[in-house]
């Protein structure tokens, strides 16, 4: 049986950050999921309990949304790695392995790449690398640049199929059950998640990702169409596509076929990237 999950509200430096702690086993490292914008940790739920009930997994509400506090100021992707690090530091962790969801992909890259030696393996999941992506269709991009969907959920339920595909578009009980887990902080917060990504890419740097790397895709995704994993998995050096028969939200309703996957790549052990390696000595006889 799955360990309940702990909840606690910590301080950091003024900053209030709501986080779930589902315990684990120690032979496997824990797991920090960095959830999508507007996103509250009650969302994420649902897929942690389709993973291994031995893997310890973190996950928390980014200031401004949830049950966390939502700043006077705005952040940028940057600052939010280095709180995520202060956030394991708080809650005494070391080394995880770290999966990033849409916008939380994008903080996760951010956090592999700052902090190298605290993420041991990284997860995208239909993410893209920023200001360098190929967009989605505007009406579709136009709908999530407001948090309405969050705050008015009978919109929410209305606008899912097209903004989120796969499964949504068949299965109107979906987006239903979606908009119920729904914890709005406001507007500001969102706006705040917003300008956080305002011109941020990774697209110059990816090829220093050293830690291995699997990479999850929608085949519908109308906000983050297929061409933009595809660039993710080909400018990361150790890293594995892998494409779901789904939408954006595929971690949710395509938990039970995903979660497999997940923790095949988490506990296989697989060697870093080797961009130049050098040329053995010869064998004598």
């Amino acid at each position: 049986m799955s360990q309940p999950f702990r909840f606690r509200t910590i301080d950091i430096d003024g900053q209030t950050l709501r986080t779930a702690v589902r315990p684990g086993k120690s032979h496997l490292t824990p797991l920090l999921i960095f959830n999508g914008i507007g996103a509250n940790l009650e969302l994420v739920l649902p897929f942690v309990r389709a993973l291994d009930p031995d893997l310890e997994v973190i996950a928390f509400d980014v200031p401004g949304v949830g049950g966390s506090s939502t700043p006077s100021r705005p952040y940028r992707f940057s600052g939010l790695s280095k709180l995520a690090a202060r956030m394991l530091d708080y809650l005494d962790y070391g080394q995880v392995n770290a999966i990033g969801v849409s916008w939380g992909g994008a903080l996760a890259q951010q956090f592999a790449h700052d902090h190298p030696e605290r993420c041991k393996k990284l997860i995208l999941a239909a993410t893209s690398a920023g200001a360098a992506m190929i967009p989605g269709k505007p009406k579709v991009l136009w709908r999530m640049a407001s948090p309405r969907r969050y705050i008015q959920p009978s919109y929410g339920v209305k606008i899912a199929p097209d903004i989120y595909g796969g499964s949504f578009r068949r299965d109107p009980n979906l987006a239903t059950a979606h908009a119920a887990k729904v914890r709005s902080s406001g507007k500001l917060g969102y706006y705040w998640q917003l300008f956080a990504g305002m011109g941020w890419t990774s697209i110059h740097w990816l090829h220093r990702i050293r830690q291995p790397t699997l990479v999850l895709a929608g085949d519908d995704d109308p906000i983050i169409p297929l061409v933009n994993m595809r660039l993710l998995a080909w400018r990361i050096p150790n890293s594995e596509l892998h494409v779901i028969d789904d939408g954006h939200l595929f971690l949710v309703t395509r938990a039970e076929a995903v979660a497999p996957i997940i923790m095949r790549f988490l506990q296989e052990e697989r060697q870093p990237a080797v961009m130049h390696p050098q040329q053995g000595p010869a064998r004598g006889h």
